[in-house]
């Protein structure tokens, strides 16, 4: 389809708002082609909270323009759909995980990035796919640690950092359903390829990639290995995403089942209504945003 009459439209109306309008890289290619930055939900709040933008467009999840009014909250931030939520986020609530933290006193909470701000604001600290296992490693031996809510992320940083965790029950239903067999299948099909997945995958898919990586560190490791080719493990908007950025190389899906039914509810056109109408605002009450803001503050710090 031919979208440049309303990329335009969008364009010229964002410049008119002063509007900022940041696209995760699982979005539709097309939003993220209209998007004034495109990256992973932490690395866009950043970006957004630097920016001198009057009003944030948030084209992503609903957690991610939490994280957006939490780090910029004298700014005005919009979801073009607040329809998107995140399955897992919504895994993990309050009144769960502070009887967790009753089971284990003394424990440190840390949470992902994917959870809601009321999550985070009852967390020690927050950390990316990125940055999880330099997280946990912050954090003092002999500590017990709570990790939440993706048990196969938890799962992962645990091998990784060398120390147990207390996992939440989560997972994201998106990477869950890459398998085994989809990978045997693939490499199969690209004999050539190296096997790039997130860390949201099962256990027993990341231990047989040759790389697993956050979507940032997908770009980085394709874009600095000598391969040509590459089997990518993860939400298939990222697969665009790459071929974009690093042209001279291939990238194929390691399943095309691994979409997120909420990442493609945004399109153009409620992109530009959001625009219009500069709505719908997503807020965090103050109280909870300055809890929410210490966790994630603490990670910075720890990983900037």
């Amino acid at each position: 389809m031919d979208y440049s009459a309303i990329e335009a439209e969008i364009r010229e109306l964002a410049s008119e708002r002063q509007a900022v309008i940041l696209a995760h890289n699982y979005q539709r290619p097309e939003v993220q082609d209209v998007a004034d930055y495109r990256g992973d939900s932490l690395g866009l709040s950043q970006r957004a909270a630097r920016s001198p933008a009057r009003m944030i467009v948030f084209c992503g999840v609903d957690f991610m323009a939490e994280t957006a009014a939490i780090l910029a909250p004298e700014r005005k931030v919009v979801i073009p759909e607040p329809r998107a939520g995140c399955p897992m986020a919504a895994m993990v609530d309050v009144e769960g995980l502070l009887a967790l933290k009753a089971e284990h006193p003394g424990a440190a909470v840390v949470s992902y990035v994917n959870t809601t701000a009321a999550v985070k604001a009852v967390s020690d600290i927050c950390c990316t796919s990125a940055n999880v296992v330099r997280v946990i490693q912050s954090i003092p031996a002999g500590r017990k640690i709570i990790f939440t809510p993706d048990c196969n992320l938890g799962s992962w940083a645990a091998k990784k950092s060398g120390r147990e965790l207390i996992l939440w029950p989560g997972f994201c239903p998106t990477h869950d359903l890459i398998t085994v067999q989809d990978v045997l299948k693939a490499k199969t099909e690209h004999p050539q390829a190296k096997v790039v997945v997130h860390p949201e995958c099962r256990p027993e898919v990341t231990a047989m990639a040759d790389a697993v990586e956050s979507t940032s560190g997908m770009i980085r490791f394709c874009r600095e290995d000598s391969g040509g080719e590459f089997l990518i493990g993860t939400e298939l908007g990222m697969i665009y995403r790459l071929s974009k950025d690093i042209p001279e190389k291939r990238f194929y899906p390691v399943t095309d089942v691994s979409v997120c039914p909420n990442m493609k509810l945004t399109t153009l056109d409620k992109v530009l209504r959001a625009l219009k109408n500069e709505s719908p605002v997503v807020s965090v009450p103050e109280d909870v945003r300055e809890r929410a803001m210490y966790a994630v503050q603490r990670m910075i710090e720890v990983n900037p």
